[in-house]
């Protein structure tokens, strides 16, 4: 198996964002290599500690190696961020002075061939990010509807083609099951006009993370997760967010605005009647985008949007 290997994004300002004190419990939600995690842990005094989640055997493996040297400070979970709320519970943890979610799949997940994330080299059609699960991206585009595929690919690939792609893909597998990437890439190839083709991007991108979204239900597991963290963070603790698609970003920056602003009253009501009270404020107006330099070292940072909330 090759080296988990993963270029943590944002990793100073997510730092600097958490405002980690040396005593101070955190959260990873999104384990992955360590990366954020270790630049926590190396923060933390003995009194500090580091809990680590992530659903990946080779993640929890990798993170283990890279956080050795600090033994004591941290602990590693397999489970999803969503069970956080357990997580922290069954640790002993009643909250948090900081949360981090890095969301999105890593680099190790794509440069693995058999773990079928890439539309780059062929290989059996996976895209799990818990092995443990049985459903892969094969059943997901052998089983879904035309109909139901359509609407995974425009809905969370956000692509034009998406009906065009839908139809070939259901065509195709009339004769023989889509088995693997490379035949996948392929049917959404001859989807899309060659004159698009030329332009931008990969044509499998955008469907290639739509049917993963769709697999691992990211969105509806951030939603659901969303709803506990404000709970779970201490007073002056911050929740800070990486997301890498349009739609995870609109989920967080609303739910921001709702937990500084849940007041439902009608505008014009002189005064709030609805008794909901602000859990705290939004630290970023704007997300934190890459700058010039991690742009240009690490390509796959280019969508990433940081944002941070603080508990009141």
């Amino acid at each position: 198996m090759m080296e988990f290997q993963h270029k943590s994004v944002l990793l100073g300002e997510c730092i600097e964002y958490l405002n980690i004190r040396p005593d101070g419990i955190y959260a990873d939600g999104t384990l992955g290599g360590a990366g954020h995690s270790l630049e926590i842990v190396k923060r933390l005094t003995d009194g500090g500690l580091l809990i680590g989640i992530d659903q990946d055997q080779a993640a929890i493996e990798a993170a283990g190696e890279r956080l050795s040297a600090y033994e004591g400070r941290f602990r590693i979970i397999r489970s999803n961020y969503v069970h956080m709320a357990e997580v922290l519970a069954a640790q002993g943890v009643r909250g948090a002075d900081g949360i981090l979610l890095d969301l999105g799949v890593s680099s190790y997940q794509l440069d693995t061939p058999e773990r079928g994330f890439s539309y780059m080299e062929d290989a059996p059609l996976d895209m799990r990010m818990d092995q443990r699960q049985e459903k892969t991206a094969r059943d997901l585009v052998n089983d879904y509807t035309e109909q139901e595929l359509y609407r995974v690919i425009r809905d969370y690939g956000e692509d034009k083609f998406a009906k065009n792609i839908a139809k070939h893909i259901v065509r195709a597998r009339q004769d023989k099951p889509v088995e693997t990437t490379g035949e996948l890439a392929e049917l959404i190839k001859r989807a899309i006009p060659a004159k698009v083709r030329a332009q931008g991007g990969h044509p499998a991108k955008r469907t290639f993370q739509a049917i993963r979204i769709e697999l691992n239900q990211e969105l509806s597991v951030l939603t659901e997760a969303l709803d506990q963290m404000a709970g779970l963070l201490k007073p002056g603790g911050r929740l800070c967010i990486i997301t890498f698609h349009s739609l995870e970003d609109r989920i967080v920056k609303r739910r921001f605005r709702e937990w500084e602003h849940p007041c439902t009253c009608p505008p014009d009501f002189p005064v709030c009647v609805c008794g909901k009270k602000s859990q705290g404020r939004v630290v970023t107006r704007k997300p934190v985008l890459p700058g010039k330099e991690e742009l240009e070292e690490n390509a796959r940072s280019k969508s990433a949007k940081l944002r941070v909330f603080e508990k009141k």
